[in-house]
C-alpha cells in the first residue's frame, strides 16, 4: 500500500511540475480577454509555430464591425514595423505572420477597432513568436513519454529514502535509462527536426532545455556511482531527484534556439 501511495504522489508531483514548466514557458500562447467599446473579445495568440506555413493570428468574433491590424518585425533587428490588415472569415478576424526559418523569431502587436474605439491588445514590444520545423510524431511522442517517465521515475526513486530501499538500484537504473534515451537520444533528434541542430547547449550554446537535461543525467550518474561508496546511497538518489525536479521546473524553451538574422546563425 505504501508503494502505491508513493507512486501516486510521484505522479502528481511530476504532472504538476510538467504543467507548470509548460504554462510558464516563453512559447505558451498569450491568452486573455478585452473589451473594445461594448464588444468583449477573447484571444489566444501564438508564441510558437511549426511547419512551412505562415503563422495564423486569429480572434473569434461574430461582429462584422470589428477590424484589426497586425504590426510585425523580425526580432532583435533594426527592421521597420510592417502592418498587415486582418480579415473577417467564418466568425474569425484573421491575419498571418510570414514564415521564418527554424529558430527565427518575429515580434508582433495586434490592434483592434470597433466603431470609434481602438485597442492595442499587445502594448509595448508586443509578443514574440518562434518558428520551428515540423517534428514527426513518431519521434516527438516517444521523446515526451520518455522524458515524462524519467521525471516520474526520478521522483519515485527519491522516495526510496523513506522505504526499505529494496528497489533503489533498479529504480536508479530505470531513471537513468529513461533520461538518457529521452534526452540524449531522442532529444537531439527532435532538436534537429525543429531547429536544424542536434545540440545547442553547453559548450555550443545556452539552450537551457539541453543544459538542464545534461545536468539531470549527470546528477543521476553521480548518484549511481555513489551507490556502493556511500553508507546511505538513498540520500544520493534523493539529492539527484531534487536536482532533477528543480531543473525541470525551469520554464520550457527558456533561452532556446534563436536565429541571428544578421549572420543567419543560431
Amino acid at each position: 500500500m505504501k508503494h502505491i501511495v508513493l507512486w501516486i504522489t510521484a505522479f502528481i508531483i511530476t504532472a504538476c511540475s510538467a504543467i507548470y514548466q509548460r504554462v510558464t514557458g516563453p512559447t505558451y500562447p498569450v491568452n486573455g480577454e478585452i473589451r473594445v467599446g461594448s464588444i468583449p473579445l477573447n484571444y489566444s495568440f501564438p508564441r510558437s509555430h511549426g511547419g512551412e506555413t505562415n503563422c495564423p493570428v486569429e480572434i473569434q468574433t461574430n461582429e462584422p464591425s470589428v477590424t484589426g491590424t497586425i504590426d510585425w518585425k523580425r526580432y532583435n533587428t533594426n527592421d521597420d514595423w510592417t502592418t498587415v490588415r486582418m480579415t473577417m472569415s467564418q466568425g474569425f478576424l484573421k491575419g498571418e505572420l510570414p514564415h521564418q526559418p527554424p529558430a527565427g523569431k518575429l515580434q508582433y502587436r495586434v490592434n483592434i477597432t470597433a466603431g470609434d474605439n481602438t485597442v492595442s491588445i499587445t502594448d509595448g514590444e508586443g509578443i514574440i513568436v518562434r518558428f520551428k520545423g515540423d517534428v514527426p510524431l513518431f519521434v516527438l511522442i516517444p521523446h515526451v513519454i520518455m522524458m515524462f517517465g524519467g521525471m516520474l521515475l526520478s521522483t519515485r526513486t527519491g522516495f526510496e529514502l523513506f522505504t526499505a530501499k529494496k528497489n533503489l538500484k533498479k529504480l536508479m537504473y530505470w531513471t537513468l535509462g529513461f533520461l538518457v534515451f529521452g534526452g540524449f537520444v531522442l532529444g537531439p533528434i527532435v532538436q534537429k527536426y525543429a531547429f536544424g541542430d542536434y545540440w545547442t547547449g553547453w559548450p555550443y550554446g545556452t539552450d537551457l532545455t539541453d543544459n538542464k537535461t545534461a545536468i539531470a543525467i549527470i546528477s543521476w550518474l553521480v548518484a549511481l556511482a555513489m551507490f556502493k561508496r556511500s553508507r546511505v546511497p538513498a540520500r544520493w538518489a534523493f539529492a539527484a531527484s531534487v536536482v532533477t525536479l528543480a531543473i525541470f521546473l525551469i520554464p520550457h524553451s527558456l533561452l532556446g534556439s534563436e536565429l541571428d538574422y544578421q549572420n543567419q546563425k543560431r
